[in-house]
């Protein structure tokens, strides 16, 4: 086995030497020492837990919160000849102790797990039998209730230290402030960290935005333009497809990518990718992480993010290979008024996760002081239907109470029904001159959904229902019937959820225990659109400046290359061809 770092860097990954601070962080590790590594999207963190995992005996365990993100960095490392192990979700109980009998016995160096797993015994005492050479958090920021993205599992992280003592522990993220560093530190109980910053700035990216009513257009003439590989982020899945196929229709090649696309249509979008016989790809916003591909020249936001973090991050996709690059977001006022409408209104505050809760307990018909481990089959439409409640604000409602522990939902919560139509439209007109019965229901659907030709589309069976005059099961059974008669496709995953109650029904007192939490998050998400929204109509600082400021980094010296630094340099005119 290579001992030396940089060996095993030129014999692994063909590199002579280290990129920016990922040295600093190596040397650290293996010294011992517990590590804050705090680098740009694109900096190799994941070269920095790997190279001093390989220095020595034994297995690194990683904690990361992508699915997606754990099979690339696993497929990534067997390609190398380094053995590596994934604990996803939808593993039979017997294939994960085989698994975790693996790390054991079968001189494996990298074991891959999601935070939800450190909440299951079995795991925990099986790592507490394995000589962990390093424990490495990925995306650590996910820990802070001040981080963009947090997630209650990854309070559990620090357990780790408890299963593993003997291990220095090395936290990584690209997006973190001051207060979610401070997070980081204290809820993963690191010892004297060495706190190893690299600079945020990005001095290959030119940051932009460009105000536009005709965005598609907008859109359309910066691909056009692109010489080599573009992410296009949007918000949806529907308006991933309808814009790949806007672009397709003008001249672009570009391709959608979003999570309802089958795994084997994910690997072949992402593959053609890749290897450029795909130029574009029009995303949500999951797509590219872990996914390191040098050569992309334009990022394109089409769509306002919800917070500095995030637009960071997926921007700084563009330019790893150093070279120049682009990020560009495209918006209009109307943007802004969408934003403030899809983020804020939506986030739940103490007084409606109240009522939520007192809904749910008698809908349910649970007595004060009763309630404990019991489950119910729940039809979340026909609930939110009963009590006049917003599904949107009541699903991160019940996220908010399941993850506080209260209630559990089961996996299939967030699923829906889907469907498409493939027959001609001619022969649609026939089939409803036949199907007399069945007609409302297909008429409701086709005024109420008007891309559910051109693609799968998540339709509300009890909105229909109600529309239509028709019961739910009616409408089911139309679903069916014209899936058999292969008018539409139809996926549905609807069905009837589980909801466990966890703790005895005390009303008020619940969810008092954790009221505060669910305020600063909140107050959090505000100001993370509102940061967002600043940045976005601050048109006399240098993008840059405001970005590495936001991060909590000093810097004074002006990009040269943002639309505002140009603005001083072009006439208002020419600036869009500067981009």
């Amino acid at each position: 086995m290579h001992r030396d770092p940089k060996d095993i860097l030129l014999h692994y990954w063909g590199f002579t030497e280290f990129k920016s601070s990922q040295e600093k962080v190596i040397d650290a590790i293996i010294n011992g020492q517990d590590v804050l590594a705090l680098l740009p999207t694109g900096g190799g963190k994941s070269i920095c837990y790997q190279i001093p995992a390989l220095t020595r005996d034994g297995i690194c365990i990683v904690v990361s919160p992508l699915i997606a993100l754990i099979q690339n960095q696993v497929a990534n490392l067997k390609k190398r000849g380094i053995k590596a192990i994934a604990l996803t979700g939808g593993i039979p109980q017997g294939e994960i102790i085989d698994l975790l009998d693996n790390c054991l016995y079968g001189n494996y160096k990298f074991l891959y797990l999601s935070p939800e797993r450190l909440e299951q015994e079995m795991v925990r005492n099986r790592i507490q039998q394995m000589n962990v050479n390093l424990i490495a958090i990925d995306e650590a920021h996910c820990i802070s209730q001040w981080g963009n993205d947090f997630r209650p599992a990854y309070l559990k992280c620090s357990i780790l230290k408890r299963l593993a003592p003997q291990a220095p522990v090395v936290a990584l993220t690209a997006t973190a402030t001051t207060k979610v560093a401070e997070d980081i530190i204290d809820y993963l109980e690191l010892i004297a960290p060495e706190i190893i910053k690299t600079s945020f700035s990005r001095d290959n990216i030119s940051f932009n935005v460009v105000w536009e009513q005709d965005k598609r257009y907008q859109l359309q003439l910066l691909c056009s333009k692109a010489l080599k590989s573009v992410i296009v982020y949007v918000r949806s899945r529907r308006l991933a497809e309808e814009t790949a196929n806007y672009l397709n229709q003008n001249s672009c090649n570009a391709d959608y990518f979003h999570g309802g696309m089958s795994k084997k249509q994910k690997q072949n979008t992402l593959n053609d990718w890749l290897e450029n016989s795909t130029q574009i790809i029009v995303a949500t916003n999951a797509f590219g992480m872990g996914i390191d591909k040098p050569d992309v020249t334009l990022v394109v936001h089409y769509q306002i993010p919800d917070s500095i973090e995030n637009y960071f991050q997926e921007a700084g996709r563009a330019g790893r290979d150093g070279n120049p690059a682009r990020a560009i977001l495209i918006t209009n006022k109307n943007d802004e008024q969408q934003v403030q409408k899809q983020f804020l209104s939506v986030i739940p505050d103490v007084p409606f996760i109240k009522t939520l809760y007192q809904k749910l307990n008698s809908y349910f018909q649970v007595a004060y002081g009763e309630g404990n481990d019991e489950t119910f089959q729940f039809k979340f439409n026909a609930f939110c239907e009963t009590y006049k409640l917003n599904s949107i604000l009541s699903y991160n409602g019940l996220r908010l109470l399941d993850q506080n522990s209260v209630i559990a939902l089961s996996e299939t919560f967030s699923k829906k029904t889907a469907i498409q139509f493939i027959a001609p439209k001619n022969g649609l007109f026939n089939y409803l001159e036949i199907h007399k019965t069945i007609a409302p229901v297909i008429q409701t659907i086709l005024r109420t959904y008007g891309g559910v030709y051109d693609y799968p589309t998540k339709i509300n069976p009890l909105l229909i229902s109600k529309k239509a005059a028709v019961s739910e099961n009616e409408v089911f059974k139309a679903l069916e019937q014209m899936h058999k008669d292969d008018i539409i496709t139809y996926q549905n995953k609807q069905g009837d959820i589980e909801i466990t109650f966890l703790v005895p029904r005390e009303d008020d007192r619940t969810i008092n225990r954790f009221a505060k939490k669910i305020a600063v998050q909140k107050e959090n998400k505000i100001n993370n659109v509102k940061s967002m929204l600043d940045y976005i109509n601050n048109d006399s600082l240098c993008r840059s400046i405001q970005l590495l400021t936001y991060f909590d980094e000093k810097s004074k010296e002006k990009c040269g290359i943002c639309d505002v630094c140009s603005r001083e340099e072009y006439p208002t005119q020419e600036i869009l061809n500067t981009i």
